[in-house]
């Protein structure tokens, strides 16, 4: 009987061991791609059993931001608890843009993304590779939407909120200018590195994306211009467009709406 009792107790311990393992962790990369350390905050469901394969949501933070401040506004826990996902926050590094500089060799966000993170994602915690998202705001929501251009195999789907997709509206500011070398306004890289650029390679594709602005954000006449782009190209974009400015009030609506959005692309087949 007593030993029945340990046996029982140390199965419990076990059991607790690695439940609180698969609540929350900050792994800290060391990347060449990098200037510095990046730290990215990985939220699991708490209530998880041995073989299953979650979805996966990466957060993408804006400029001046860090990988706390989606948790900041949304309660990253209590989103992984009730959807049942993998959310995946990395640091930006304040105004990475996350994407790989033209003239900076030590800023190639997206190789350290594609290269490094994402696998590590995919390794070390049960994520079904099937039903990968991405989104952000701001800077992330740039982010999202252009490294989900670059590979749009590698997700379900993407999202953007308040999402800075014309390179331009950040000229002279934000960081954007010196990545990409501070050419003048007009020059054609802006285009090159802008998801407003780029959007035309969804064009012919089943990929679904969703993005929102708010009727007083200084984003506001960009996203709508990709809103028009997207109806002339047959690309599948939900646009929500609401009231609300640039803040975490703002944000905290809008995420719920992109996660909602994402529940139901679980639902449909896999697209190529």
């Amino acid at each position: 009987m007593i030993i029945s009792k340990m046996k029982i107790f140390l199965l419990s311990l076990v059991s607790l061991i690695c439940f609180s393992a698969f609540g929350q962790k900050q792994i800290v990369f060391q990347s060449k791609n990098l200037p510095k350390p990046d730290t990215t905050w990985v939220f699991t469901p708490k209530k998880i059993s041995n073989g299953q394969k979650f979805p996966a949501v990466i957060l993408l933070h804006g400029w001046s931001g860090n990988y706390k401040q989606w948790n900041n506004i949304m309660d990253a826990q209590k989103y992984a608890d009730e959807y049942g996902y993998v959310l995946i926050c990395p640091d930006g590094l304040f105004d990475s843009w996350y994407l790989n500089s033209p003239v900076m060799p030590q800023n190639q966000y997206e190789s350290f993304f594609f290269d490094e993170l994402l696998p590590k994602m995919k390794t070390d915690y049960p994520i079904d590779s099937n039903h990968v998202f991405i989104t952000g705001l701001s800077m992330g929501g740039h982010g999202a939407l252009w490294l989900f251009l670059k590979h749009p195999e590698m997700f379900k789907s993407a999202g953007s909120t308040s999402g800075g997709i014309n390179l331009r509206d950040a000229y002279g500011k934000y960081g954007a200018s010196a990545l990409l070398g501070n050419p003048a306004k007009d020059s054609e890289i802006w285009d090159k590195y802008a998801v407003a650029g780029n959007i035309d390679k969804l064009a012919g594709t089943n990929k679904e994306i969703i993005f929102d602005c708010g009727a007083d954000d200084f984003f506001y006449q960009s996203n709508n211009k990709l809103k028009q782009k997207c109806d002339s190209l047959k690309i599948q974009a939900t646009y929500i467009s609401q009231p609300g400015a640039h803040n975490a009030a703002y944000w905290k609506k809008s995420i719920k709406q992109q996660f909602e959005f994402f529940q139901k692309q679980i639902s449909k087949p896999k697209t190529p």
